[in-house]
């Protein structure tokens, strides 16, 4: 992608003065609470040094994409960039905070480190070097809610994925005549009839089955619900622990699943083959000469398990539709998803030139053109994506009256990726209902995480 003029032009002393010009503007809470002592408002950055340390996940062709993301603003500013991969992130980057080994900036892939980290006061709030106002203006309504802490944001979004996706077949989906744009779930559910009855076939593709973390599915399914079920405002609330988990809307939500996932006919394999089936291998059968399932709701990464053939002619072999909203739920289309969040543990000039290029909408042509990338800015250049699936994918996001994290990530690890997970294998097994699983999940929630949480309210 080719970069604006006002990146040509940028210099460091130049960057700097802008920097001082924006803690004086438009700022986000600036008198919010004393969290997050590093940037305080009102304080001058530092003079960078013309280098910028950057630990993320990114690896393999990933790494040389996002590498080559920043060359032109290398190229243009003078500051050399650092990238360091580790794809254990999430467990590294809090050795290195404690060894008082920061990078510059990390790359979080999920929401809840930047939040543990941002209440330790080790992260620099992004409307002290930023202009809060103008990455809002841009991004996906509610991406930035992501990174709040008592009142302040903590990180900005540089990558998107979306996961309200349902993925069907084209071809024999569209000879069979089935709706390509339900406007509810009601007619969701009216076209899995339909197929079941047209096509004799069981209309849903849905595998479990990911090792040690097998359940992580079936969080993203009740997160759907919850968002279409009871609003944005709930879902917070439940992620947060601001509610209880085994609030009766959250038992709705899993129950509203199992009302999918468990009729008769409903899942190729039935209830109990969702669990032996592996995720990535779910929608296999759907690109059969005569298809074993049409339907699966998975994230905007589903293609990269998708057979060489499929994902060769993406604009041929697939069609997508957004999960619809409820017609008695929220008034509005959500939008599940997640993205990896850029945080800053320096305070100069450099960073904050570097924090400014990646969350704006002049980040990742490169990337974007090779596939596999999203940009979370709804002013990005969508001709830039390869295919017309990732243009509408990107739309999806784009044109949401909301967007929200995935829940699991936001929550406690020991929920978000221990009891949630077995729960919801729990239920899908049998061997517990949803009432069962909200109360064991309730009764192991960790007292410690809400002390954490008190100051989430948006």
């Amino acid at each position: 992608m080719v970069a604006t003029t006002r990146w040509r032009r940028a210099t460091v002393p130049a960057l700097a003065a802008a920097l001082g010009l924006t803690l004086t503007g438009c700022l986000q809470n600036p008198d919010a609470g004393s969290a997050g002592a590093v940037g305080a408002v009102g304080a001058e950055p530092e003079e960078g040094d013309g280098s910028v340390s950057i630990l993320g996940a990114f690896g393999g062709a990933e790494e040389e994409l996002f590498n080559a993301s920043l060359q032109e603003f290398q190229d243009e500013t003078g500051i050399t960039i650092d990238y360091v991969s580790d794809q254990d992130f999430t467990n590294t980057i809090q050795v290195r905070v404690d060894a008082g080994d920061k990078p510059d900036i990390g790359l979080f892939p999920q929401p809840g480190g930047v939040l543990s980290l941002a209440e330790r006061g080790e992260l620099v709030p992004i409307d002290a070097m930023l202009d809060y106002d103008e990455i809002d203006r841009t991004l996906v309504n509610g991406f930035l809610d992501s990174a709040r802490f008592d009142g302040r944001v903590y990180a900005a979004p540089m990558r998107m994925a979306v996961k309200s996706i349902v993925w069907y077949p084209k071809g024999p989906y569209e000879e069979g005549g089935w709706n390509t744009e339900p406007a509810s779930l009601d007619e969701l559910d009216e076209v899995a009839d339909q197929i079941r009855t047209d096509a004799d076939t069981p209309p849903w593709c849905i595998g479990w089955q990911s090792d040690q973390a097998t359940g992580w599915v079936g969080t993203d399914w009740v997160e759907e619900y919850m968002l279409r079920l009871h609003g944005p405002d709930v879902y917070d609330d439940w992620i947060y622990h601001r509610i209880p988990f085994n609030d009766e809307r959250v038992v709705e939500a899993i129950e509203t699943y199992g009302d999918l996932a468990n009729e008769e006919g409903n899942v190729l394999g039935g209830a109990r083959g969702i669990l032996n089936t592996p995720f990535a291998e779910a929608m296999n059968p759907a690109f059969n000469d005569d298809p074993g399932c049409y339907l699966m709701r998975q994230g905007n990464f589903a293609t990269t398990f998708f057979p060489e053939d499929v994902q060769e002619n993406l604009d041929e072999e697939v069609g997508i539709f957004v999960f619809p909203p409820a017609a008695d739920g929220y008034d509005g289309q959500p939008i599940l998803g997640g993205g990896d969040l850029a945080a800053a543990f320096t305070y100069d000039t450099d960073v904050a030139a570097v924090m400014e290029f990646l969350s704006s909408d002049e980040f990742g042509g490169p990337w974007a053109e090779a596939g596999g990338w999203l940009s979370p800015h709804t002013s990005f250049d969508t001709s830039l994506y390869p295919d017309e699936v990732t243009r509408t994918i990107a739309e999806f996001g784009y044109t949401s009256d909301v967007f929200r994290y995935d829940g699991s990530d936001v929550m406690p690890r020991e929920v978000g990726s221990g009891s949630f997970w077995t729960g919801m294998v729990e239920f899908q097994s049998g061997a517990k209902t949803a009432q069962e699983v909200a109360d064991d999940i309730e009764a192991g929630w960790p007292e410690s995480a809400d002390a954490s949480e008190e100051g989430e309210d948006q």
